[in-house]
């Protein structure tokens, strides 16, 4: 057993990360931590609209936008594939809307007929062109986030920020941010109550789109740290772990920031303990935040159903 997991030492897993190797593991933890509260959110109105897997649809709709804009500029630069995986997330979330709207088919089944035809399409692209192209299906799927120290550092004004990909995602949430607090209201009413929300003068439609544009934003801006199956598991947990918890939205994102701030802590260290991916570890991380407290929640209601019942002879007798 020894040979397959390493062996747990304190020192080297929970403080040498935060030391010693502060100015690698800090970064990785900030990109981390970045990407998630991103990712939970906008994954909490995800949910609250029963959308979860809209992320998988989007996320996995990237690729043909890639291939696409690898082969009108010969780049694969920040800028064209930003530009072209933005385009694809949008034309997917057209396509599902589409889909639903127009036909018989339900909102679930036309997310899974978008993203499998648009996915496959970007495959068939990469193995027509692949003389020509350097990607791979693959590369949007899987990436590591423990490579984010190693990018070029943004100054500004004589002041350090960081590696590229961490001062971009910061400008991503502080964007999301901010969208939030500007149209808090619109966002509630529409993803609770369509109907009250055409009432109050705020289209859903609208809503609707904004906030899958700011989706697509988040899901390409963490492609290039975590790729397309981590981002899903970040949008999802967070949330996930807030509603167990509460009904109320505000609650929700702060539970959502706390949910991030630890899966980035206990990912890094879970990483360097069992020496493998930091991002795919940060989303173990997390979904052992989520089980914690859905234990701790199902014991509740248990003790709270107890003590109801064992209340009852007293009732009784007093009567």
């Amino acid at each position: 057993m020894s040979e397959l997991i390493p062996t747990f030492e304190w020192h080297r897993v929970m403080i040498d990360p935060w030391t010693i190797d502060r100015e690698l593991y800090g970064w990785i933890a900030v990109m981390g931590f970045l990407v998630t509260t991103a990712c939970g959110l906008v994954g909490n109105y995800l949910i609250l609209r029963r959308m979860a897997l809209m992320g998988d649809a989007v996320s996995h709709s990237v690729l043909p936008g890639l291939v696409i804009a690898f082969l009108f500029t010969n780049s694969r630069g920040t800028g064209p594939m930003f530009i072209g995986a933005l385009a694809a997330g949008l034309a997917a979330t057209i396509l599902i809307e589409a889909i639903h709207r127009k036909t018989r088919v339900k909102q679930d089944a036309a997310m899974g007929i978008a993203f499998t035809t648009l996915f496959a399409i970007g495959v068939l692209l990469v193995s027509i062109y692949s003389e020509h192209i350097d990607l791979d299906a693959e590369c949007v799927l899987y990436g590591e986030i423990a490579f984010v120290p190693l990018e070029p550092l943004v100054s500004w004004l004589g002041i350090t920020l960081g590696p590229v990909s961490v001062v971009r995602m910061a400008f991503v949430l502080l964007a999301v941010v901010a969208l939030i607090v500007g149209f808090y209201k619109e966002l509630l009413v529409a993803s609770f109550d369509e109907a009250l929300a055409r009432a109050t003068g705020v289209n859903p439609t609208w809503v609707h789109y904004g906030l899958m544009a700011i989706l697509s934003v988040v899901i390409v801006s963490a492609f290039e740290s975590v790729r397309a199956i981590l981002v899903i598991a970040m949008l999802i947990l967070p949330g996930a772990t807030a509603s167990l918890l509460t009904d109320r939205l505000a609650v929700m994102h702060g539970i959502a920031v706390v949910h991030a701030a630890l899966s980035s802590w206990l990912g890094v260290s879970l990483g360097v303990w069992l020496e493998c991916s930091i991002g795919a570890a940060m989303v173990v991380a997390g979904a052992g935040v989520f089980t914690a407290v859905w234990f701790v929640t199902v014991f509740w209601r248990w003790r709270r159903q107890a003590g109801n019942v064992s209340s009852r002879p007293e009732e009784v007798a007093t009567t």
